[in-house]
């Protein structure tokens, strides 16, 4: 069969898969008022807010948090509570917000919000150790939260969508939960989509739109098919060879916004080659950054040198290092290696690698495939296989070497979140399995820090650190890329945290 062929069997099997998810349910919804479709890059089979890590209800408008994060300025500022204070950085005061109703109309009060926090850090293994909550009171709309230890970046941390507040008597978390947000589920398809209608009581004045589909498709070029289609309004991560095409479409906007967001290649420190630094450090030798850069990503992305974007005060300036295949071939003669026969091999043993890698960034497998052209000039033979969950994936198998992952690194304008997830021995995120007990010292010495300019001081200690023991590779920092019908569509705003995305202001003539 030809690619023509090929390629047109795609295209109409994408359009009718793109059709059917604009049909039913979609279509009587949008004869009764404003309807707007939005495409999203992640699929998921689960709505519970405290525990899906595609946080489809906060972005989906179903759900909100006790703080909101201020994309402009990044700083944090009320939102389900009005003020919070601490005299000791220990035991936090936080006032809600009162006339907030759930959607099925009961008080959104301190008891409320009480038992929803618990919930999370019930349920939630990486809520628990990002919260360190000791205890929790409620009196009326007043909640006193006590950590286990002085935590004076603690209010940043409910900014997390998994801390998402809802109605835990509403037991119904993975089709339905019951949240505050401007919209309430109608109707849930895991995997396909989620159905939306204005929750008309609404605390802060009831959405524009009538109601609205949040629908899931990992194809990037499927989503972009969608827009030119007019299957969606609005779709996330268009594919990057896509953009001139769909610039091109009367009435659609394409938009792309530098975001806290990092492309890196996890190590797998359980695996016994990554336990020598030298390995570690060759294959990210390996990595052509700016060449990815400019050919993946047509130079929608900055090229990384660390976790931290460098318009962050606390992206140190790193010391120059050698890239390219001799350096990576040096760095694997300290180790031990020697090329014999075109095989990269140390003791007999040849040096095989398993990466893993994600279609729903579409961006990562190809990054993992030039990673593993370039590791075979050198003799190394790189296997890469194809996962869906990544987090899920990576958390219960440790027969993987490296991986591809794409993680926020600064969401909530500081540091303290990637690096506590990422390095610290009960991070969510610690793939690597880091055990690193100076590493662990400098991360709880932030923990306690208090004041922006003392507490980038010691992330710029703590990312020099990881740099020189070559923890993870970072290759990128990614632009998020939306395309939308800006003829139709009315106050869309491409959020750089990617948390917000459905509000009660986005609209559709």
């Amino acid at each position: 069969m030809t690619n023509r062929i090929m390629a047109s069997l795609f295209l109409l099997v994408s359009l009718a898969l793109l059709a059917a998810c604009s049909s039913g349910t979609a279509d009587k919804q949008s004869e009764a008022g404003k309807h707007l479709n939005f495409l999203f890059n992640f699929a998921t089979s689960s709505l519970d807010p405290n525990v899906d890590s595609s946080y489809v209800s906060l972005r989906a408008g179903i759900t909100e948090t006790l703080i909101h994060l201020n994309d402009k300025t990044l700083t944090i500022e009320p939102w389900l509570a009005e003020s919070w204070d601490s005299t000791d950085g220990q035991v936090w005061t936080f006032q809600l917000r009162e006339g907030v109703t759930f959607h099925n109309g009961k008080p959104v009060d301190a008891a409320a919000v009480k038992a929803s926090l618990e919930r999370a850090v019930k349920d939630n293994v990486a809520i628990q150790n990002a919260l360190r909550i000791e205890s929790i009171d409620a009196d009326g709309y007043t909640l006193t939260i006590k950590t286990e230890v002085p935590f004076p970046e603690f209010p940043s941390e409910l900014v997390h969508p998994n801390t998402s507040v809802i109605d835990v008597t509403e037991t119904d978390y993975m089709n339905k939960p019951i949240g505050t947000g401007p919209f309430a589920v109608s109707s849930f398809k895991p995997g396909s989509a989620v159905d939306l209608v204005r929750y008309d009581a609404y605390w802060n004045g009831p959405a524009k739109l009538d109601t609205a589909r949040f629908a899931f498709n990992e194809d990037a070029n499927a989503r972009s098919l969608a827009l030119q289609s007019g299957a969606a309004d609005i779709v996330f991560r268009p594919a990057v060879e896509s953009l001139d095409s769909l610039k091109a479409i009367k009435g659609v906007t394409v938009e792309s916004t530098s975001t806290f967001r990092v492309h890196q290649i996890t190590m797998n420190l359980d695996r016994k080659p990554l336990q020598d630094v030298n390995v570690r450090k060759a294959i990210d030798a390996l990595i052509d950054r700016q060449a990815i850069v400019d050919t993946i990503l047509n130079g929608h992305a900055e090229a990384a040198t660390g976790p931290f974007p460098s318009t962050f005060s606390f992206a140190p300036d790193y010391p120059g290092k050698n890239h390219g295949l001799e350096a990576a071939k040096s760095y694997l003669q300290q180790a031990g290696y020697t090329e014999a026969g075109g095989v990269m091999q140390k003791d007999g043993e040849p040096l095989a690698l398993k990466l893993l890698t994600y279609s729903s960034r579409a961006d990562l497998p190809l990054i993992a495939q030039i990673l593993q052209s370039d590791a075979g000039k050198l003799g190394i033979n790189v296997t890469i296989e194809q996962i869906e969950k990544p987090e899920e994936y990576m958390a219960a198998n440790r027969d993987w070497d490296l991986a591809t992952y794409s993680n926020l690194t600064a969401p909530r304008g500081d540091a303290g979140y990637y690096l506590n997830a990422t390095f610290h021995p009960k991070g969510a995120l610690n793939f690597s399995g880091v055990q690193d007990e100076t590493l662990t010292a400098m991360i709880d010495k932030l923990n306690g820090a208090i004041g922006q300019e003392v507490r980038s001081d010691i992330a710029e200690q703590i990312a020099l650190y990881v740099d020189e023991q070559a923890y993870n590779s970072f290759v990128l920092h990614p632009n998020t890329l939306v395309a939308y019908k800006s003829d139709t569509v009315g106050n869309w705003v491409t959020s750089r945290s990617e948390y917000y995305m459905l509000t009660n202001e986005l609209d559709v003539k």
